[in-house]
């Protein structure tokens, strides 16, 4: 049976922007569209002095109902400010190669060069965006044009091949399972002007040719799925200059607490705060939302609170979600109000509202470390081992199957948009091939206000294999629900001990009558590759191998999970 795929072209431009084409230094000419304030209706020069500006660059559509952009630059250019959003390098109507990362440096520059030279422009500018229009901010951060003057990078890491990066070097012991859904991305939005939408033919083995079967169906491929599946190239070394070794520009970092690359998101910030000239103008909001903006207060999310399909949604929730950029702005492109008006950290306690603090985590939280216990509990269903303050003696194990014909089930069809769902994974936690650790029932709120690591004694029947972990809420009535989530690859060469997992960081409040829980596997498909089982490649392997998983703990083998936790606060 054929594949059935959906083109995705260019939209119209809206009537209240007007479109430019904007030349770069190679000749290529990119599709850039303007917005301007109803009282600054033309684009002569300006008797005040010209307006600062917003600059957007992004990779899906600047006029596509999916970036809404015309909402953003409607709400920037009420408070007095020029709104330019672009299509990027290779991207529906702009010209150039369609190749992600290379160009951005010296096309943000190039861009921002036009703009300042226009004459509504005063001459300052900030950029504004999420995920791959994120990045677009931090390349042009490595560009350096004295212009830029302040970024707001939101849900989004500077260096995404991180993300899908399987070993950081050769011998480490530690790497990361092969994100299907992050390198599929390319598939879908980097093949060539336009998008693609489709679902590849899951039973087709090995993995790579569900990728063959489409690129042939469309009658293109995408250069750089093929870098990264099976291989993998360096972005940033591509940049040349890295950002943070750039001129420091203010920035607002902001972060899902549900985001699936809130964790490398949150290392940018702290890699940042250890150097004291770019600690001095960055900030950070952290909130409860996903990478799609979907909000854990909505969760899961009603057809009428859905900003996707829904316009009063979206424009219920465009406020928090420019809100911040534009108090942010007016501090360090407009001048109007002082730095100190800034709280430097805004974060969000789930189901208890949003707190301020001076650095994060905030001042105040400390380290609580659980042990996993009564490991032969673990196979069973909740409330299954234990979480307990204190190691048991001695040590105790217990095993788990990995089956790839069979493998656990990712919680939602879209981890981008996780919060849409939130989905209750009791069911899930309930099979043989699962363990889980249950701290006791609270008879207090527990907040958690920091990081969240796991340290385990693993073992495995395979040379290498994978770790899913999964920090859950269980209510009362025994649903149980995902905070934060992290997942490890483990070669059993070069021998070690325990492997550490990183979920992440929350701001979470657990409530009375609820309990933690962590909940391991060996498998998270679609949204992971299956492991091959054996040392072969997972994208080639014809045959993936079953293995077994050995975990160990107790006193003399101390697997165990550290949270952060905060003081309750009222609210």
């Amino acid at each position: 049976m054929p594949l059935v795929f959906e083109r995705i072209d260019a939209a119209p431009v809206p009537p209240q922007a007007r479109q430019h084409w904007v030349r770069m230094r190679d000749g290529v000419r990119l599709a850039t569209d303007l917005y301007l304030p109803e009282d600054h209706a033309t684009e002569g020069e300006r008797p005040d002095g010209g307006l600062p500006t917003v600059l957007i660059r992004l990779p899906y559509d600047k006029n596509s109902k999916y970036v809404y952009s015309d909402h953003i630059a409607g709400v920037f250019t009420s408070c007095g400010y020029a709104v330019v959003v672009q299509d990027v390098r290779g991207k529906f109507r702009s010209g150039g190669r369609t190749l992600p990362f290379l160009r951005e440096p010296l096309d943000g520059y190039d861009t921002i060069e036009w703009i300042v030279r226009q004459p509504w422009s005063d001459g300052a500018v900030g950029m504004f965006g999420d995920s791959y229009y994120g990045f677009t901010q931090w390349a042009a951060v490595a560009s350096e044009h004295p212009a830029l003057r302040a970024i707001v990078p939101r849900v989004t890491t500077v260096d995404f091949n991180a993300t899908v990066r399987r070993w950081d070097s050769e011998t480490a012991r530690t790497g990361k399972p092969v994100w299907l859904e992050g390198i599929e991305y390319y598939a879908h939005h980097w093949v060539g002007n336009a998008g693609y939408e489709y679902e590849p033919d899951r039973t087709v083995r090995p993995f790579i040719e569900q990728y063959e079967q489409v690129f042939a169906a469309i009658g293109a491929r995408s250069t750089w799925f093929d870098l990264l599946a099976p291989g993998h190239t360096d972005v940033l070394h591509a940049l040349g200059r890295h950002p943070f070794d750039a001129r420091p520009v203010p920035v607002l970092h902001c972060v899902g607490w549900y985001d699936n690359i809130g964790l490398p998101n949150m290392r940018d910030y702290l890699a940042l705060a250890v150097r004291p000239a770019w600690n001095a103008v960055q900030y950070l909001w952290a909130g409860a939302i996903d990478h799609e903006n979907y909000q854990l207060d909505l969760a899961p999310v009603a057809p009428e609170n859905d900003h996707g399909a829904d316009e009063e949604a979206l424009k219920r929730m465009m406020a928090g979600y420019t809100g911040p950029a534009v108090e942010f702005f007016e501090v360090f492109l407009k001048g109007t109000r002082p730095a100190s008006s800034l709280a430097r950290v805004t974060w969000e306690l789930g189901h208890a509202g949003w707190r301020t603090a001076e650095s994060w985590p905030p001042p105040g939280a400390v380290e609580h470390v659980l042990h996993l216990g009564a490991p032969a509990d673990a196979v069973r269903s909740l409330p299954g081992g234990t979480l307990a303050d204190e190691a048991t003696e001695g040590e105790e194990s217990v095993q788990w199957a990995y089956d790839p014909e069979s493998p656990v089930p990712s919680a939602v069809p879209d981890s981008f948009a996780y919060l849409q769902h939130h989905p209750d994974v009791a069911d899930t936690v309930a099979r043989d091939d699962v363990l889980v650790f249950s701290g006791p029932a609270l008879t207090s709120p527990l907040d958690l206000a920091g990081p969240v690591t796991l340290d385990l004694h693993v073992s495995s029947s395979a040379p290498v294999f994978d770790v899913f972990a999964r920090l859950l809420d269980v209510a009362p009535d025994g649903s149980a629900r995902m905070i934060v989530r992290g997942q490890t690859t483990v070669r059993q060469e070069p021998a070690g001990d325990e492997t550490p997992i990183e979920l992440g960081h929350t701001g979470y409040r657990l409530r009375a009558g609820h309990r933690l829980a962590l909940m391991l596997a060996s498998s998270d498909y679609p949204m992971y590759l299956p492991a091959s089982g054996s040392t072969e490649n997972p994208w080639t392997v014809s045959v993936a191998k079953p293995s077994t998983q050995t975990l160990r703990t107790g006193a003399a083998a101390p697997s165990r999970l550290t949270v952060t936790t905060a003081p309750p606060m009222a609210g």
